[in-house]
Order: C-alpha cells, then structure tokens, then sequence
C-alpha cells in the first residue's frame, strides 16, 4: 500500500502546478493524448423524480437533472457524439473521447434498453471511453455485468451520486437513498473491477467542515477509485432556492470554499483521481453563490492554497509516512 501511494505521489510530483491526481493529466498518461468527456442526454429519468421514490427531486435539483450542456435528447445520441467531437477538436484539439451519460440516472431502465443507449454511445471510433453517471440504489448484478462487458474494449466509470455519508443530511436534501446503499454499489462494482467515481458536494445544509471531512475520510477508507467535489449551488426553481430565500442555510464564500477542498484533498489517498474541484454553473438560473462562475479562478486559488500550505493530495493519510512524502516536495 505504501509502494502503491509514494508511486501516485511521484506522478502528482511530475506536473509541478498541480499538487492533487488531475483525472485530465491521469488521461493523458493512460492514452498519451488529449482526452475530453463529451456529456450525453439519454432521455433517462429519475426515481426520486418519478414518484418511484418522490417526484420533488433533491432540493438542489433541477429539472434538467443537473445537466449543464447544450445538447437535447430529442438529438440522437449519435448526433451529440458528432457535434460535440467537431466542437472540441476544432476547439482544443481534443483527440479521443470519453461518452459520459450524465443527466439524471443512467442506469434507470432495463438492462435491454441500456445496451441499445451505451452501444450508440460507443459508436465513434474516437471514443475510448464510457463513464456513466448514476444513483447507488438503481444499480444490480445485471446491469453491472452489462457495463463490465465493455471494459475488454473501452476505459470504463461508473460515477455515483453519493453527495455525503451522512444519512441525516442524505434525508434533508431527499436524496432516497442511504450511505449503505452507496456502500452495496460499491462492492457490487469492485467485484467486477470497474472504476468507480463518488460525487460529492460541499456546503450542504447542516454540514459542519468536520463533517465534510468525514466523508472524505469514508472514502479514503473504501478505496474510491475517484471522487468528483461540487459546490452546492442554488438554482432558481429548486426546493433549495426557498430555502436560501428563507435565510435557512447560507451558501459558502470562495475563501470557505477553497479552504475545505484543500482540507478534502489532503485527506485522500494519492492514487484516488480528482475528476472535478471547480465547476461552472448555470448562469441563466444561477442564485448563488455568483462566484461559482469563476472556474479558473477558483482552480488558481486551490493551486495557491496548496502552495501555501506546501501541502498535496493525501498529505494526512495517517497510514502513510508524512516525512518520506513531504521529501517530495523539499
């Protein structure tokens, strides 16, 4: 274990401006070349929207089911392959691709329907990769096995919501579903050796930083193979703009926001892939925090904290010797 950690940190140590295991960078190394995900709109709905579990949703929800990108499902899924690759290699020069399903639960069909969507979503021969965005309790031992078949050919994620291990805080936010659910999905997933992504928000309603730190700790513990930090934002026709409204919670400072990422990194083992720190919301129905929008900003003010601090990714991994990885930096 300790081998498996001073090896990731050697590598987070060859990009001297990033101290945390950039999932672009761990791309790059996996196929030597830029790698873009391209956001697919399937179609799919949620349970916790369906009235299967509730039709309100979570509170921080909204009915494009946390989905940022321009594309419809009225395109096919074959033409948001298509536009999008155009856009990004004439934009980035991107050169392979990563189909990411991500609006709503993308495993919340028959497994029959499912193999008809991913199929199409691997149908570019510059797509290398499939990562499917969804809840832990709309997962079984078919599905898996449907999503592990692919791993022969292609880079495989599943990336579930999980948001926090608290369950008091999973019930206010009604997510409909329990930490020991993440838990089962997980060991479901791991059986089959498939990479999986946990999503997490920070500022949550109630959360202490200490609790937030305990989620980060939990899955240090479980060995996530990597973890996605969002910042809990407030969209307008949500349950959680009331809230806001209300004066019930307030949203963090960039300052806060920062400080507690920094703290989440260095909880995390090194070998664990950051896939995302800093996002940018939906301006058109953005409430706050308006800084949200400040993607690079935020990124250079993570990077300076870490400078600061001279800290990294897994710094207060207890069962790792600090002075042997603090060397590293020396």
């Amino acid at each position: 274990m300790y081998i498996h950690h001073q090896r990731a940190m050697s590598k987070i140590k060859e990009d001297n401006s990033k101290r945390y295991n950039q999932y672009s960078r761990h791309l790059q190394e996996i196929f030597n070349c830029k790698v873009y995900k391209i956001t697919i709109d399937a179609g799919f709905s949620c349970p916790n929207r369906d009235g299967t579990i509730s039709k309100n949703g979570c509170i921080f929800c909204d009915t494009s089911g946390s989905f940022s990108q321009a594309h419809s499902n009225l395109l096919s899924i074959e033409k948001q392959l298509e536009t999008s690759i155009t856009r990004l290699k004439n934009r980035f020069k991107a050169e392979k691709f990563i189909s990411y399903f991500q609006a709503f639960t993308n495993t919340y069909a028959p497994v029959e329907k499912l193999k008809v969507l991913y199929d199409s979503a691997l149908s570019h021969p510059d797509v290398v990769g499939l990562s499917i965005g969804t809840r832990p309790d709309c997962i079984d031992d078919e599905k898996l096995d449907l999503i592990s078949s692919y791993q022969k050919d292609y880079y495989v994620w599943i990336e579930y919501g999980l948001q926090s291990i608290h369950n008091k805080t999973l019930n206010y936010i009604n997510r409909g579903h329990s930490f020991e659910d993440f838990v089962r999905a997980v060991e479901l997933t791991k059986k089959r050796a498939i990479k999986t992504c946990a999503h997490v928000i920070i500022g949550l309603p109630g959360e202490t930083k200490q609790d937030m730190l305990e989620t980060a700790k939990v899955l240090a513990a479980m060995g996530i193979d990597g973890v996605k930090i969002h910042l809990l934002c407030v969209l307008e026709g949500t349950e959680l703009e009331n809230l806001y409204k209300n004066g019930d919670f307030q949203v963090l400072s960039s300052e806060k926001y920062v400080e507690t990422v920094c703290d989440f990194l260095e909880m995390l083992p090194p070998s664990t892939t950051i896939h995302r720190i800093a996002g940018n919301g939906l301006k058109k129905l953005l409430i706050a925090p308006k800084w949200l929008d400040e993607k690079f900003k935020t990124l250079n003010m993570i990077d300076k904290e870490l400078e600061k601090r001279n800290s990294y990714q897994g710094k207060c991994l207890t069962r790792i010797a600090n002075t042997d990885l603090q060397s590293m930096y020396d």
